[in-house]
């Protein structure tokens, strides 16, 4: 492994010759928000960051050993049997490392500089040799999850798909169009917990364009490379920063002098 994918990213610096890393949600995270993307990259202050989602890791970890085990026999999955697709799990000898969170599938895009990764759930292969990829979701709602809708997380699962594809195309795999989300959805309709959740599985299929990245990727460049972004009109966390600052410097502004005494 080359010395420049082994190295934790330090802050951007502009004129940099070294190769910087961006991550698949980095990549995101620019096309959500500029600015943020700026400030997280350039100065490393970040969104505020969420719970983990300990039980969707899970799942992601018990689908790949099932999938591991028809993987290893050569056949399908029950699952793409029951939706009659001619895909089914292939082995690649760099399969773990592609689905490791730090490194992941890589590819020096030279134009930029930068070392972009991502890390895959699973990787399918059809009967005309096309590779297939294949990302797990977990979630627990109402109603057969059958198709994704409008919003904006649902843009950022496509727009996730596209940049695997993207990744495997630039390390020259011959990559299918068509991917996959494996969906479960945890039921709620049980009359009791018994220590156990059960899910319905669903496979949804998505016919990827990664056109987009390669673009996106100078313009990531060039923000990394200019001062920082106005605030975006629809970023929730600029509004919430602008809204603090604000709040924080009229309370300034209102308080009262502390008379100190010399004795």
């Amino acid at each position: 492994m080359s010395s420049w994918q082994k190295f934790r990213n330090l802050p951007y610096k502009p004129g940099q010759k070294t190769v910087y890393k961006i991550s698949r949600s980095k990549i995101d995270l620019y096309v959500q928000c500029p600015r943020c993307f700026w400030l997280d990259t350039r100065l490393k202050i970040s969104r505020p960051k969420g719970p983990p989602f300990t039980l969707n890791s899970a799942v992601d970890t018990l689908l790949k050993q099932e999938f591991d085990i028809h993987r290893a026999s050569g056949k399908q999955h029950p699952l793409q049997e029951a939706y009659g697709i001619d895909c089914k799990p292939v082995p690649h000898e760099k399969l773990n490392t592609w689905r490791q969170n730090f490194t992941g599938v890589q590819a020096h895009h030279e134009p930029t500089n930068l070392l972009i990764f991502g890390a895959i759930d699973d990787l399918w292969q059809d009967k005309a040799g096309k590779f297939v990829v294949v990302d797990y979701k977990s979630t627990s709602k109402a109603g057969k999850i059958e198709e994704l809708g409008n919003e904006t997380w649902h843009d950022q699962y496509r727009r996730q798909l596209e940049i695997y594809q993207w990744l495997l195309r630039q390390n020259g795999l011959p990559v299918s169009n068509t991917g996959y989300w494996v969906y479960c959805n945890a039921k709620k309709d049980n009359r009791a917990f018994d220590a156990k959740l059960e899910f319905e599985l669903t496979l949804l299929s998505y016919k990827g364009k990664d056109d987009w990245v390669e673009p996106t990727l100078q313009k990531i460049k060039d923000c990394l490379e200019s001062d920082m972004p106005k605030e975006s009109a629809d970023c929730e966390h600029c509004a919430y920063a602008k809204s603090r600052t604000q709040l924080t410097l009229e309370a300034l502004q209102s308080k009262p002098k502390k008379l100190y005494s010399d004795t």
